[in-house]
């Protein structure tokens, strides 16, 4: 039985149409309404030094760049989160590798029923695929007019176009993880050398160099590089740990698919 994720898919490409813009909202609302909080800076009054000590004035003197990069560490965090529970879905109630021993220990005994009924208990898109396989496997063993070499070809069509069917959601929303891994530092240096432009030109015009101002602007300059290299450092660590994940995935069913095959041709001969 070939299992469709469509509704699935079209639920997950909704959530990234929306997540995107409310997060980038909320980040300008907390970029005016939390850093931007009077109560941060020197006689209350967001337009001066920040407060010594008060980070959430550094941060918001880090310019406009600032909101889209808490944005963006925003997004890095719920698509991470989203992707770890649809891969937690994707893997089915129990340990895959141990699933996927059983089914090739119950296909050496040929004992499809119950490889079957292994598919139930363990649900995800990993037993979807197996199961797929195993029900044509079924179907065929009992079906003595069709030739050995077009049944085997059939129940690799019928993975196939099951898997086609499931892992494809694995993936989805990780290319916005990998964009920001790219971007996210490049922003955090373009806020630095504005910030940087910005510090340098009013101390220019300000005649007697003022050492805490300059400090000040420095400071504040810095902030987007630290958010750029930190939002895109924990971009990168879960982009890589995600395709892991459905590598580990992919590595089950093709071990399990290739059981079937041979467990088919084996007791089908003749």
């Amino acid at each position: 039985m070939k299992t469709s994720n469509s509704l699935f898919d079209n639920l997950k490409s909704v959530f990234a149409a929306i997540v995107i813009p409310v997060e980038i909202f909320l980040a300008i609302a907390i970029y005016l309404f939390v850093l931007g909080n009077p109560a941060n800076f020197q006689g209350d009054d967001p337009a001066n030094h920040p407060l010594p000590g008060n980070y959430l004035g550094i941060v918001y003197k880090g310019g406009f760049i600032v909101p889209i990069l808490i944005s963006l560490l925003m997004m890095v965090l719920t698509f991470g989160i989203e992707r770890i529970l649809t891969i937690s879905r994707a893997k089915g109630k129990g340990n895959v590798k141990n699933f996927v021993q059983q089914i090739r220990g119950l296909l050496s005994a040929n004992n499809v029923g119950q490889a079957l009924a292994a598919c139930d208990q363990q649900k995800g898109s990993v037993a979807n695929v197996i199961k797929a396989g195993l029900t044509k496997y079924g179907e065929l063993s009992q079906n003595s007019s069709i030739e050995q070499e077009k049944k085997v070809l059939m129940i690799q069509k019928d993975i196939e176009e099951t898997t086609q069917l499931e892992m494809p959601m694995l993936e989805k929303n990780l290319v916005i993880i990998a964009t920001i891994a790219s971007i996210a530092t490049l922003l955090g240096l373009l806020g630095t050398v504005l910030g940087m432009i910005k510090a340098f030109a009013a101390l220019a015009t300000a005649g007697a160099p003022d050492a805490v101002a300059l400090a000040n602007g420095i400071s504040e300059a810095l902030i987007n590089t630290a958010l750029g290299i930190g939002t895109s450092a924990l971009a990168i660590i879960l982009y890589n740990y995600f395709t892991t994940k459905i590598d580990a995935l992919t590595y089950g069913i093709d071990e399990a698919s290739y059981s079937i095959i041979q467990n088919f041709t084996t007791h089908t001969k003749g």
